[in-house]
């Protein structure tokens, strides 16, 4: 159900892999695997300022760290602002570090005895001897953890409940497949050998598909479907726990190899996958499961039912660790971004699917397995398509439609009404002083707005009713088979809740705020009575929103009625 960032199948939110992987955020079966990179890719950005003020340079990511940047850089400008001569860094400079577990990297006050400008008794900031031995560690004697050390993992940075969930789950997971493994049943020749021909076909599709996991996994806002499920789960089928968990481990460090996702997050994300393998396994065991070599068709209508149940199972567990830590990640999590799409979940769903017709071939025509690797790369192929095309038509920053799909979606809707002879309403909603919050917090600041904005739109909102973004702070809403009492309501509605909205964000420097009771002129024209073509809808609507902004804003206001 989910997908690959967080994966379980899933990747995922915190985790972004639910094979389910916990991305993701993107974002969401009976099937496939979820991770949870949706938001993993950038978790460690995100802690990191990356604003640089004209006096003080805060740290960079990483990733974007240079030879002059951090202790060398200070000791390389010091040397050419000195000697004059000399471009070389001394041979003892400390070379760049990652900057998310300096402390500095989390305060954006000046260091102590600073001047307003930013500078110290010993220089401008950044050049101060006694601040760079605190960021290397040197003047305390301090060790200070790297990113891929456990002790400086971003997960510690969290919020304790949100710790306590990761920490025993992965402890109740693991106690679960150690439990299972020690009363597994020893692997035959037979056992390896087919372990070996799934080990080949996931290597062979994960190599094949690499550039394009790369690119999905960079699109994806939330739970990412990574497709592992063609090869996990019918080690699940037909293998011992012992090597099921071995093939997951080996699967997913490809997959990590190639991602490089914070290393906390592939941790959660295997263990979950591990654990979901494993009591799908175990169950579908207990059942005795009949010999597949010679199935009637009576006990193979049985047996296809142990399959979907070990694949509920085996999604599951998934959903429930990796969306729970999506949910857990975030203040507002909506249902979208924790279960996933639908598009989402029929991508799992036929990526299991496809694992148990592997599974099949593995116990009748084990070289058949091979034809599953080629039907797996084309498969990758073709949810990248799909992945385009809804990525044509949707708004990166909210995740609703933009016009181009706005458009052709209330297009078709408006042509229905017109042969049903009914009514429908189209909404513009405009936010109130959106420039000023710009101006004051910062466009990031923004971003968060219009996305918390366009998460009620979703979440007020029916799903016959199409929403989209105009642009810059406009929304647009089409609402079938409503009438202008019944599009006076719904807009109140919606005008009411974005108001009563606080939104957590940061500011220009990086810290903390709240954005609270934003406020939204909105505007009702209702079919046919003030258009009868879908852009004299959207003008008669825009035309309304500029009454209600001269009215006071914060208000809500019908169109005129069409002349004649």
């Amino acid at each position: 159900m989910f997908g690959g960032t967080c994966e379980k199948g899933r990747t995922g939110g915190y985790p972004q892999t639910r094979h389910r992987h916990a991305g993701a955020p993107s974002r969401p079966g009976a099937g496939g695997d979820r991770s949870g990179d949706q938001d993993d890719r950038d978790e460690d950005d995100r802690e990191v300022p990356v604003r640089r003020e004209r006096h003080a340079r805060l740290p960079s990511h990483p990733s974007a760290a240079t030879a002059r940047d951090g202790p060398a850089g200070d000791a390389f400008r010091a040397a050419t602002s000195e000697g004059g001569a000399s471009a070389t860094p001394p041979p003892d400079a400390t070379p760049p570090r990652d900057d998310a577990a300096s402390p500095d990297a989390a305060s954006h006050t000046p260091a102590a005895g600073a001047a307003p400008d930013g500078t110290t008794a010993e220089g401008p900031a950044g050049r101060n001897p006694a601040r760079r031995g605190r960021r290397t560690g040197r003047a305390t004697g301090g060790h200070v953890p790297g990113p891929r050390s456990p002790a400086g993992w971003a997960l510690w940075r969290r919020p304790p409940w949100f710790i306590v969930f990761v920490v025993v789950a992965e402890l109740l997971a693991v106690a679960g497949v150690v439990l299972a493994a020690a009363s597994a049943d020893t692997p035959t020749v037979t056992d390896w050998f087919r372990l070996a021909l799934l080990f080949a076909g996931a290597t062979v599709h994960i190599q094949l598909t690499r550039r394009l996991e790369e690119r999905r996994r960079s699109r994806m806002r939330s739970v990412l479907i990574d497709l592992n499920a063609v090869w996990v789960f019918p080690a699940v089928l037909v293998l011992p726990v012992t090597l099921t968990v071995a093939l997951i481990v080996a699967v997913r460090a490809q997959r990590w190899l190639i991602a490089r996702r914070p290393a906390h997050n592939f941790v959660f994300s295997t263990v979950a996958h591990c654990f979901a393998a494993t009591l799908a396994a175990t169950l579908h065991g207990a059942l005795g499961p009949a010999d597949w070599d010679a199935l009637t068709p009576a006990a193979s209508l049985r047996e296809f039912a142990l399959i979907l149940l070990a694949a509920a199972v085996y999604e599951g567990v998934q959903l429930v660790y990796v969306g729970g830590a999506i949910a857990l990640s975030g203040p507002a999590p909506t249902p979208r971004a924790v279960l996933g799409s639908p598009a989402d979940n029929l991508l799992e769903a036929i990526a299991t699917g496809l694992g148990a017709v592997t599974a099949v071939l593995l116990v009748t025509l084990p070289p058949a397995v091979l034809i599953m690797t080629a039907v797996a790369v084309v498969f990758n192929r073709l949810a990248e398509i799909e992945q385009l095309q809804a990525d044509a038509a949707s708004d990166p920053k909210t995740g609703l439609r933009n016009m181009r799909g706005w458009s052709d979606a209330a297009g078709r809707a408006l042509s229905r009404i017109r042969r049903a002879d009914g009514t429908l309403a189209v909404l513009m909603i405009d936010l109130d002083h959106f420039k000023e919050i710009n101006d004051t917090y910062g466009h990031p600041a923004g971003d968060d707005v219009l996305a918390r904005v366009a998460d009620v739109l979703r979440e007020a909102t029916r799903p016959a009713d199409i929403v989209g973004r105009f642009g810059g702070e406009e929304f647009l809403l089409l609402l079938p088979d409503t009438d202008a009492d019944a599009a006076r309501h719904a807009a109140e509605r919606i005008r009411a809740t974005i108001a009563d909205l606080h939104i957590d964000t940061t500011d220009k420097r990086g810290s903390h705020v709240t954005i609270a009771g934003p406020t939204a002129s909105v505007g009702i024209a209702v079919y046919p009575d003030h258009a009868t073509t879908l852009t004299g809808l959207t003008q008669a609507a825009d035309a309304a929103v500029y009454t209600a902004k001269e009215t006071g804003r914060d208000a809500v206001y019908l169109a005129e009625p069409a002349d004649g």
